[in-house]
C-alpha cells in the first residue's frame, strides 16, 4: 500500500514474508528512492514544515507535541524522519535541542541537502528506530510522522526503544495509516470505496523481484494492535486523532485523496506518555 516508486518489480500483493529481509529491503528502498520520493512529495511536505499526514495537518495548528513555546526548553527526537522536514521546522521555531534519525542513508543525505538549501541544520543520524543509539532517558519528546512503524514486522520494538530513551513523563506521538484502510484497495478514486479484504487479515503487503526477494513491504496492525503495543511498552495513551480531509486539499498521494478522504479516515495519530 502507498508505494509510488517504480523499480525492478515482478509481483505485488498480500503474502507472508520474512520480517528481517523485508525490513532490510525497506531501508534500501527508502534510501535508493529518496530523491524520487522528494521530487514527488517534497512540495507538499515543504523543506522546513511539519506535516503529520496526507490530509495536510500541520503541527503549527495541531500542536500535538504541545505549544511550541514549551518545546524550546525540551529535548526532542524524531524517528523515521525521512529528510527531517519536521525537525527542521521545529528548529526554525526556536526548538534547538532536536535530533532526527532515519534508517535510510539516502534520506539522511537528502536531509543534509535540505539543511544547506534552507540554512537550517538538523543533527541527523542513520539509525534503526528499533535500536536507537541514545542513552536511557535522553529526551522529553519523541515523534514520527508516518516513519518506521509501518515498515517493520515488530513495531513493539519501536515503542520499547522510544520508552527507553524518554524521560519519565515524556511524550510519544506518532501517525500511521488508519488501519481501516487495509480493507480497501489502494485506489484514491470512488472505485476504491469497496472493501476487498478483511480488516483483521494481518498478511503484509509485499513487492518482490523475479527471484522472490522482497523489495518493499508494509505490515498491517489493527487499532487494537497499536493500542496493545503502546500500552505494552509502558505508555498511557492520552489522545487519539483521526484527521478529516480538508475541502481545500486536492492532493492525491497513493491511496489518499479527496474522494476517499470525504468518507473514510486515512490517518490515525496517537499521543502517549510515560508515567512520571
Amino acid at each position: 500500500m502507498g508505494t509510488d516508486r517504480r523499480g525492478p518489480l515482478a509481483r505485488a500483493g498480500y503474502e507472508q514474508v520474512d520480517g528481517g529481509r523485508a525490513a532490510g529491503a525497506n531501508a534500501a528502498w527508502w534510501s535508493e528512492g529518496a530523491q524520487e520520493y522528494l521530487g514527488e512529495h517534497g512540495a507538499f511536505l515543504g523543506a522546513a514544515d511539519f506535516c503529520w499526514c496526507p490530509e495536510g495537518l500541520r503541527e503549527e495548528r495541531a500542536q500535538l507535541l504541545g505549544p511550541t513555546a514549551d518545546l524550546v526548553c525540551r529535548s526532542v527526537l524524531e524517528v523515521g524522519a525521512g529528510a527531517a522536514q519536521c525537525s527542521r521546522w521545529l528548529r526554525s521555531q526556536g526548538v534547538l535541542d532536536v535530533v532526527a534519525t532515519d534508517v535510510a542513508p539516502g534520506m539522511v543525505a537528502a536531509a543534509a541537502a535540505l539543511d544547506a538549501a534552507t540554512g537550517i541544520g538538523v543533527p541527523t543520524v542513520v539509525a534503526d528506530a528499533r535500536d536507537l543509539p541514545f542513552a536511557d532517558a535522553s529526551f522529553d519528546v519523541v515523534f514520527t510522522a508516518f516513519g518506521a512503524l509501518p515498515f517493520v514486522p515488530d513495531a513493539d520494538r519501536v515503542h520499547a526503544a522510544v520508552a527507553r530513551v524518554l524521560r519519565p513523563g515524556g511524550l510519544w506521538v506518532f501517525s500511521v495509516t488508519h488501519p481501516i484502510r487495509w480493507a480497501f484497495p489502494d485506489d484514491p478514486s470512488a472505485h476504491g470505496l469497496t472493501a476487498v479484504r478483511s480488516y483483521f487479515d494481518h498478511t503484509p503487503y509485499v513487492e518482490t523481484d523475479d527471484a522472490g526477494e522482497p523489495l518493499y513491504a508494509e505490515f498491517h496492525r489493527t487499532l487494537g494492535d497499536h493500542v496493545r503495543d503502546v500500552v505494552g511498552a509502558g505508555f498511557v495513551i492520552s489522545g487519539l486523532l483521526e484527521p478529516e480531509w480538508p475541502a481545500d486539499n486536492t492532493n492525491v498521494w497513493g491511496g489518499w485523496g479527496p474522494e476517499r478522504g470525504a468518507l473514510l479516515p486515512g490517518t490515525v495519530i496517537l499521543q502517549a506518555r510515560l508515567p512520571a
